[in-house]
């Protein structure tokens, strides 16, 4: 499992956390990511985002 961290703001992507309080289950990978999934602080797509 990766991480990934927003080139914007630093926030930080965890594939086994997930982002439960997001609706996004823990294990799900950066891939799987909804199309439109931004950054919840700065509101950046994932493109913005690189592996840690």
């Amino acid at each position: 499992m990766a991480k990934y961290v927003c080139d914007a703001c630093g926030w930080e992507y965890d594939e086994e956390l997930g982002a439960p309080d997001l609706g996004i289950a823990p294990g799900t990978k950066f891939e799987d990511l909804p199309e439109d999934f931004e950054c919840p602080l700065c509101g950046v797509g994932t493109d913005m985002f690189s592996m840690e």
